[in-house]
């Protein structure tokens, strides 16, 4: 029986490591992103691995987008097995004093309101699996509060923490396994920005880390794989923190 994993956010970085995993595992894989050139590129890695996959072009963050691209999924796909709500981002640093209204509302949007648009259009096809799963990305920022000017990110990823564990309670009843994964700092382009600026920086947060180096995006990848396998089958509402030992420090 064929199984179908959807993954916003997901051609690159952590997702697209996701994709490949899931993919080595008999998914078919469907793809979402706002990013044409990047989506393609990304498609044709999965294929070049003999992973089917399609690519479904929309802003996670316009709750119209995604009641309309579910439209077509469900056109083409029957059922969905898998959910994995990737995408997020810093979307850059404000410290409250000086926080504008529409930063606030852009984080927010991009790390919470997505993860509550694509699971309530997403649940019609979860149900219709024999097997279905979510996976939220929570973050180690919604245990620390982030770094400086990072605090509206990681207020929204707090907030994903308890979509998941509602999520979960909600949607039991119809055998719908909800967990989150919680990454700490994974070398990835979401640091990119602070690698350009201060290289020497960016390798300091080593020290924070137990076991001294940054996480991949494929450690976090297996995670999800388990979190959604068979292997899996008594966990819902949970939080796993992949970061190295870095809430630890």
């Amino acid at each position: 029986m064929e199984k179908y994993a959807l993954i916003t956010g997901g051609t690159g970085g952590i997702g697209l490591a996701t994709a490949k995993q899931l993919g080595k595992s008999g998914y078919k894989i469907i793809l979402n992103d706002i990013n044409e050139e990047q989506g393609n590129a990304a498609l044709k890695e999965l294929k070049d691995l003999n992973i089917e996959a399609d690519l479904y072009l929309f802003d996670v963050t316009d709750e119209q987008q995604v009641i309309d691209n579910f439209k077509k999924i469900s056109e083409k796909y029957d059922k969905l097995d898998v959910l994995v709500n990737n995408a997020g981002g810093l979307g850059g640093r404000s410290r409250f004093e000086d926080m504008e209204t529409s930063f606030y509302r852009k984080v927010m949007a991009l790390n919470l309101d997505s993860v509550f648009y694509v699971t309530r259009a997403a649940i019609p096809l979860l149900k219709k699996s024999d097997y279905p799963s979510i996976v939220n990305f929570t973050s180690i920022a919604a245990w620390n509060a982030g770094g400086p000017g990072a605090g509206i990110y990681a207020t929204a990823k707090a907030g994903v923490t308890t979509l998941t564990r509602a999520l979960a309670k909600d949607l039991a009843e119809y055998g719908i396994r909800v967990n989150a994964v919680s990454p700490g700092t994974i070398d990835t382009p979401f640091h990119q920005a602070t690698k350009e600026k201060d290289i020497n920086l960016f390798n300091s947060w080593k020290n924070s880390i137990l076991l001294k180096r940054f996480g991949q995006p494929e450690e976090v990848a297996s995670v999800i794989e388990f979190l959604v396998s068979k292997k899996a089958s008594f966990l819902t509402g949970e939080v796993i923190q992949i970061n190295g030992g870095q809430a630890f420090i």
